[in-house]
Order: C-alpha cells, then structure tokens, then sequence
C-alpha cells in the first residue's frame, strides 16, 4: 500500500510539474505575441474629416500621375520596352521639379537596359544615417497597373514634391525602382535587390526603408479584408485601413510608422511585424532590403487581399480612391519627417 502510494505521489509531483512548465510556456508565448503584435496607439474610427486645401492639391497630383502611368503611359515592363521606357522620363520630370540630386542607377537585364532613378537630400545631422523609400513603376504582364503600382510612384513623386524644401538630419532617398514584377520578382534582377546588394557592398547604413505598393484601393463594406492564415481574428475584417507590414527583425520600425502615422494622421492604420514566410508578407521590394540585414516595411492597402483586381487588366485609374490616398500620403510625409528628422 505504502509503495502504491508513492507511485502515485511520484505521479502527482510530475503531473505538477508538467502543468507549472506548460504553464510558462503559455505565457512565454504570449509574451513574444504581445511584444510583435502590439502597436502603439489607436486607429483612427469615425468620419473621415474634410481634405484640407493642401490634401486638394495633394489629391489632385495623385490623380494626375495615376492616370498618366496607367491611361496614357499604360502598361510598362520589359515587354512593353518602350512603355516603360516614357514612365522613366515622366519620374525623373517631376523628381527634377523638387530640385534634389537626381541619379540613375543604370543595369543590364537580358540584353535589356533598366534604372532605378534616385534623388537625394544630405542629412545635415547624421548623413551617413540613410532613410529610403521607394517604389516600384513596371506592372505586371497585361496590365496598365493604376493600383500596383501607379498608386505609389504617385506617391513618391508627391513626397518628393512636399518634401524638397526640408533639412532632414539623415540623408533621404526617394527611389522608383523597376523590374518588381514576374519574371524578374524575388530574383536578383529585380531592381531593389540590385540596389540593396549595391548599399550593402558600399557599406550604406541605410536605418530604415519604405516600401510604397499598392495604396490606393479602400472599401467600408464589411468583410471586404482578408489575411493571411490564422490572422483573421487579430485585425478588422472592413478594408479602409493602410498598413504597414514588417518581418520580425524591423518590429522596432514598423512602430516607429505606426506611432508617427497614428499621432498625426486622422486615417484608420494597421502594422504588423510577421514572420516572413507568411503569403504576401514579402512580395515587395521591402524583401530585397530584408535579404540585405535592412530594416524594411511595406506600406500598402494589401493588394490582393482587398483588390479584387489585382494583377488584371481592370486595374485602371477610376477604382481607385484618391481622397483617402491623400490622407495616406500626408501622413506618410509625418512618418519620414520622424525617421530622417528626429532622433529615436
């Protein structure tokens, strides 16, 4: 009986010491969930306010590049040479107009010449510090692109023009980058991967990068969001929201966007900082800074988890909405304003 009991306490003891363990392991778990997930902040809620007079102006140059990428420009990547070759000339006008130092990173590809086209203005503080934000201006195959990626060369180009008469203390580079999409996506032929492997072998420190893809689509239907697996439950299932999307390692960067967009930006925001492999988490140029040890975020309306034209020829201007890409972009120019101007 003695020995039987025992046994039995020996058991107890384990079963204890089992349920202490799996016990810390949750919270350890959660732990870790908590500390990627978590946000500074609140998103915005409620009606969206009147643009003011700038955000008309704003508006209106979003309005005006979209629809010259997407209707007269049109298509444009390595199979529509000549088309893409006019989106070159059209960015690097109006990069010119905002009086920085613009340059070309020229390549080949397949017998085939491209360029990522840059300006740039010195910090005054910490020059060696670098922000970069950039964007992608080819389209997919069939496609004249208004969404992805007209949407965010606009952007750039309007960042651009807000922003050339600041002194930023770390040096800011607004980069339209070619070759994102099929057949040249997540290769070395990509345009940002050429760029980023380049930085790195000069020893760059590039502190933060942006990635513009995708933000101009935004609906209030209920339902109208999707994620990827199992994160459904974590965030609002309305699409009206931009996001800004990092892997684990940029966690600190994509907060530090969230926190600067939500304090000045009265537009609904989600950030997120998820492994990689996650679908969707890195198909952008973000990816090619990442594969290089860069901290990197996407900006984005998520694309095709949200657009439902994603990649076909009824990507065209009208879809989009450029009010709210407005408010994105002004808040945006808060954002990079944070990272270049004012230390962490």
């Amino acid at each position: 009986m003695g020995k039987a009991m025992n046994k039995i306490n020996k058991w107890l003891r384990l079963i204890r010491i089992m349920i202490i363990i799996t016990i810390i392991l949750i919270f350890c778990a959660a732990g870790v969930l908590i500390y990627y997930w978590y946000m500074p902040g609140s998103s915005y809620t409620g009606p969206l306010k009147p643009l003011t007079t700038a955000e008309e102006e704003t508006r209106n140059n979003l309005t005006g590049h979209v629809r010259m990428l997407a209707t007269v420009i049109g298509e444009r990547n390595s199979d529509k040479y000549e088309e893409l070759q006019s989106a070159v000339e059209y960015i690097k006008h109006y990069f010119e107009e905002a009086e920085m130092a613009l340059s070309v990173q020229s390549f080949d590809v397949e017998g085939q010449k491209f360029g990522n086209i840059i300006v740039e203005v010195k910090g005054a503080g910490k020059p060696d510090e670098i922000i970069v934000v950039a964007a992608h201006y080819d389209t997919a195959r069939n496609t004249p692109g208004a969404n992805d990626n007209a949407s965010g060369v606009a952007a750039l180009l309007e960042l651009a023009r807000l922003m050339k008469d600041r002194n930023p203390g770390r040096t800011l580079r607004l980069i339209a980058v070619v070759n994102e999409e099929p057949p040249y996506f997540q290769t070395d032929k990509m345009g940002s991967s050429i760029y980023a492997k380049q930085a790195k072998e000069r020893g760059e420190n590039i502190v933060a990068m942006l990635s513009l893809e995708t933000i101009g689509y935004y609906s209030d239907k209920p339902g109208s969001q999707a994620y990827p697996p199992l994160l459904s439950p974590l965030y609002p299932d309305t699409g009206n929201f931009i996001a800004f999307v990092g892997n684990l390692k940029s966690h600190k960067l994509v907060r530090q966007c969230v926190d600067a967009f939500r304090r000045t930006a009265d537009f609904p925001s989600e950030g997120a900082a998820l492994p990689g492999w996650l679908p969707g988490v890195d198909w952008s140029d973000h990816w090619s800074f990442w594969k290089e040890g860069y901290p990197a975020v996407m900006v984005t309306d998520t694309a095709f988890f949200r657009y439902p034209y994603y990649h076909r020829p009824e990507d065209t201007p009208e879809k989009l909405d450029y009010d709210r890409m407005a408010r994105v972009v002004t808040g945006l120019v808060q954002v990079i304003t944070e990272l270049a101007y004012i230390e962490k």
